[in-house]
């Protein structure tokens, strides 16, 4: 079986808050065999989301729900949200790096 991009095996790929000082990432699969498949390539964990957000692996969350055929992650924003400087208010836009990730 050849590798697909994350963004070709999954429904749904989605950053956004969870509250003022929490970012949190959603990936959605339209099957079972597509969420087993991803899972089973144990690609998504702490240690790469805290390599690629640049965040330390501690921080970060990842669940798995197998009902919902999802794959969720979460850690602490970088900035609060509206704080000077802070460029992505409600940070939908923070899950690019997913897209293109490779899964065998």
């Amino acid at each position: 079986m050849a590798a697909v991009k994350l963004h070709e095996l999954a429904s749904l790929i989605r950053s956004k808050n969870a509250g003022p000082f929490w970012i949190t990432f959603d990936i959605m699969f339209k099957t079972d065999a597509d969420f087993e498949r991803a899972v089973a390539a144990s690609i998504i964990t702490p240690e790469w989301v805290a390599n690629h957000y640049d965040v330390p692996t501690q921080s970060v969350t990842c669940v798995n729900l197998p009902a919902a055929r999802a794959i969720k992650f979460s850690f602490p924003r970088p900035m609060v949200q509206g704080d000077p400087g802070e460029r992505d208010m409600y940070s939908g836009q923070q899950y690019g790096p997913l897209l293109d990730l490779l899964i065998p």
